[in-house]
């Protein structure tokens, strides 16, 4: 099969035939349809994220069941299935109380070596997916069956962009009607986390970005409010917005620790700030507690939305069908594996909410 390979950081990804092993116990091979760039995968071939080169990136995938392994009852081949980064053991305390996100054994390494370059050089796959390669080999809790008439490019949305943000108001903050939100970054993950705060009935849904064209297009996914941080003073804004307390929630869905403080100084007395933005794993973030005891605020991580794919993802994909989650607009463009730097460069730049290589 083909695959874009990362061989050194910073550098454009080589495409080149890999070999690809039989799904051993407990994993499916997935023939890919659609594979969608988020950040964190330009995070990872900058190398600003912990793990070593080579490695096949990407991790918002879609696919159709091509070989199942010893064991595997909960999908058959032929099936379409979303494929997520989302490991789970289904027997660590974690997966037993409704947390698999959390799963204790979600980082654990694969049980053989999954691929391997022509010099028979083991590849890793980042996010144990790997999905810029035309097929992955996961275990089997990282796919869930889609209907077949689902478009894969948009079930590739649903495996990371869109359960982080969405989620992360739905299932980790449990934003409840007439609560401020504001959305820092409206990219892929922050333009569902609008959609999610919207859902949730929040008021204001207050937009924060660099580009008003990001901005506008945050107006059509459910903003009440938008604010251009290069322009204006963001936590004053805010504050007018929020008859001067601050928002009640503050998603941060940039990777930088200067949004995260920015951020957090939005945030009103028993507010909560949510992290969801990966910055590079070199950077510390420094607060004072006397920013956070007497006004009694909160800040969390937020980790793929806190979702349960087996639950979540169906519900997420009746909802779309439905008209009730935009994901048609997410897409800016789509690309075929060839492409797949210049799909790279025009997400860094900013260009695209999400752009997607498609496969077929």
């Amino acid at each position: 099969m083909k695959a874009a390979i990362c061989y050194e950081f910073g550098k454009p990804l080589i495409i080149e035939d890999v070999y690809i092993s039989p799904p051993a116990e407990g994993e499916v091979k997935v023939r890919l349809a659609a594979t969608a760039i988020c950040h964190s995968d330009i995070h990872d071939i900058k190398g600003e994220l912990p793990g070593p080169v080579p490695f096949v990136g990407g991790h918002e995938s879609a696919g159709y069941i091509e070989e199942v392994g010893i064991g595997v009852i909960s999908v058959k081949v032929g099936d379409h299935v979303m494929v997520s980064l989302m490991f789970s053991c289904g027997t660590c305390h974690y997966c037993l109380v409704g947390l698999p996100h959390l799963c204790m054994n979600k980082f654990g390494p694969p049980k053989h070596v999954r691929i391997a370059n022509k010099d028979g050089k083991p590849l890793s796959q980042r996010g144990s997916v790997g999905g810029f390669a035309e097929y992955v080999l996961v275990d089997a809790s990282q796919v869930v069956k889609v209907p077949d008439d689902m478009p894969m490019d948009r079930v590739a949305l649903l495996s990371c962009g869109v359960i982080t943000g969405f989620g992360a108001v739905v299932n980790r903050a449990k934003v409840r009607p007439f609560e401020s939100v504001v959305v820092m970054g409206i990219g892929g993950v922050g333009i569902n986390a609008i959609q999610g705060a919207a859902y949730a009935g929040a008021y204001p849904i207050i937009a924060v970005d660099v580009l008003d064209a990001k901005m506008n297009k945050a107006l059509d996914f459910g903003a009440t409010h938008t604010v251009n941080a290069t322009r204006d003073d963001a936590a004053d804004e805010v504050r007018k917005l929020t008859l001067g307390r601050g928002a009640d929630y503050v998603f941060i869905t940039v990777g930088s620790i200067a949004a995260i403080k920015q951020g957090f100084g939005m945030s009103s007395p028993r507010g909560t700030t949510v992290v969801i933005g990966l910055p590079p794993a070199t950077e510390q973030l420094c607060i004072s507690p006397l920013e956070l005891i007497p006004v009694e605020r909160n800040l969390i991580g937020g980790f793929m939305g806190a979702v349960n794919i087996k639950v979540d993802i169906p519900n997420l994909v009746t909802m779309y069908q439905t008209g009730r989650l935009k994901l048609d607009e997410i897409i800016q463009g789509r690309y075929p594996l060839e492409r797949i730097n210049e799909a790279i460069e025009s997400t860094e730049k900013g260009e695209a909410l999400r752009n997607v290589i498609m496969f077929e």
